[in-house]
């Protein structure tokens, strides 16, 4: 009866070590699918900013239309002789200045990415240098949202700063 109950015991332990083996082997696939899917949403969203920036710098309104939403803003925080304001620009208008003639390229240069993502929703946090052709003009930081529609990324919002001191 004593072995009986030891061969009991140990078949339990067992097929509790199988099971919690299987758990984690599910757990980790898991984490490294939504690794991969996160990573993947990242990589997306950047493409998204990317051809924002190659838009300007080659006066490409096409692409404009192609990667912002619908009523998608445009607003700068701006502080002068110690007053913030916000300033907002229309697509329209944007798009104008982007097809504009102009002698230096628009190079819009980021820093880094920081983005966060919930389903169809993200946020991207990234740095910039401006340059007009070679020279330096002003840097800040973009803080764009997106969402998720059925043929990709689009740009809701992108609300910037802008200095000539101090970047990131």
């Amino acid at each position: 009866m004593f072995q009986k109950s030891i061969h009991c015991e140990a078949t339990t332990y067992l097929m509790y070590k199988k099971n919690l083996f299987c758990l984690i082997t599910i757990f980790l696939l898991g984490l490294s699918y939504l690794q991969v899917s996160a990573q993947a949403a990242d990589k997306e969203i950047i493409s998204t900013i990317q051809k924002l920036f190659e838009s300007m710098r080659k006066g490409d309104t096409l692409l404009i239309e192609k990667i912002f939403a619908p009523n998608a803003q445009l607003l700068t925080v701006i502080e002068e002789a110690g007053k913030v304001s916000l300033h907002e620009v229309s697509i329209e208008k944007f798009k104008t200045a982007v097809a504009s003639p102009r002698t230096e390229v628009w190079d819009e240069r980021i820093k880094s990415y920081e983005i966060k993502v919930d389903e169809r929703l993200a946020s991207a946090w990234t740095p910039y240098e401006f340059y007009l052709g070679q020279n330096f003009s002003h840097c800040g930081v973009n803080a764009f949202q997106l969402y998720k529609a059925d043929d990709g990324w689009k740009i809701l919002v992108i609300t910037d700063t802008r200095r000539l001191e101090n970047c990131p």
